[in-house]
């Protein structure tokens, strides 16, 4: 069996298209996930914050974020009564590249 070492982005590894945003949305979903199982919201509850309706809450529970942009998912935690903060800066000096990081 051979094994590799990941780069620490699955999308990237696999050699999909915009890895980095869809890495950047799989760790928004995870906060909204959090966010909706800490305060024991039902799906209709949370649709209802969110507004949207119960089957796309049920989606993103399942980490199915697809549909939704980076934009709407910082909409729907700050719906959530999260902030939500942008910082931009140089990238280390041994990156070719900058990359994004949701810290939570």
């Amino acid at each position: 069996m051979r094994a590799e070492k990941s780069s620490g982005n699955v999308f990237a590894d696999l050699d999909l298209p915009h890895s980095e945003q869809e890495l950047l949305k799989t760790k928004l979903t995870l906060q909204i996930y959090r966010l909706i199982k800490g305060r024991n919201l039902t799906q209709a509850a949370a649709s209802k914050i969110l507004g949207i309706k119960q089957p796309h809450v049920s989606l993103l529970m399942r980490n199915r974020s697809g549909n939704f942009s980076v934009e709407r998912l910082m909409d729907f935690l700050t719906a959530l009564g999260q902030d939500v903060e942008i910082s931009v800066r140089p990238a280390r000096k041994d990156k070719h590249h900058g990359e994004v990081s949701v810290i939570a």
